[in-house]
């Protein structure tokens, strides 16, 4: 609280007169962020058609709410668990319902035709757990922007890593893929 009430450049104490707890801040950063996944998740079902089209802005939305602020997104997806009752249950069932979004574009994908995936749980699981990590190496000032990073991993998670087409590994390729 030190900490913070330096950076705010005001006295320690005063800093409860605006906030009663570091509990306090922990569940206004959770729930202020799950607050911006599902707007974003909610914009991106609401404005595509297929199964796929909605995945790939799923997922783009979730990578724009991740970069928006990488500390805040460190806080929501690791010191949830430090909540106390009955805040940690409100976050675990939001967690589940956010989860729950993601299952049923992959079950629309399966019944449409779309995906082939062995369950929608493991697949909305194994793609949340790829983008939960970008938070620990995106860098605002690196190379890749966060919609080029949504736009490359949405491909990568709906794709996988094989060539549409094999194509010939030559001495040059072989020399540029290391």
């Amino acid at each position: 609280m030190r900490d913070l009430a330096n950076a705010l450049g005001i006295e320690a104490a005063s800093i409860y007169s605006h906030i009663k707890s570091k509990e306090e801040i922990l569940q206004r950063v959770c729930f202020r962020m799950a607050t911006e996944f599902f707007e974003a998740l909610e914009t991106a079902e609401a404005t595509e058609t297929t199964a796929t089209g909605q995945l790939r802005r799923a997922i783009a939305a979730h990578v724009q709410v991740l970069t928006k602020n990488t500390a805040a997104s460190a806080v929501f997806l690791h010191e949830w668990r430090h909540l106390s009752e009955p805040f940690h249950s409100e976050f675990l069932a939001l967690r589940d319902k956010y989860e729950g979004h993601f299952r049923k574009i992959i079950k629309n994908g399966v019944e449409k035709g779309e995906f082939e995936v062995p369950d929608e749980k493991f697949a909305a699981l194994t793609i949340l757990s790829a983008l939960n990590w970008i938070h620990t190496w995106y860098k605002p000032e690196g190379k890749m922007p966060p919609a080029e990073i949504a736009e490359n991993l949405s491909a990568m998670l709906l794709n996988g890593l094989r060539a549409t087409e094999p194509r010939a590994v030559t001495p040059l390729t072989r020399v540029h893929a290391t």
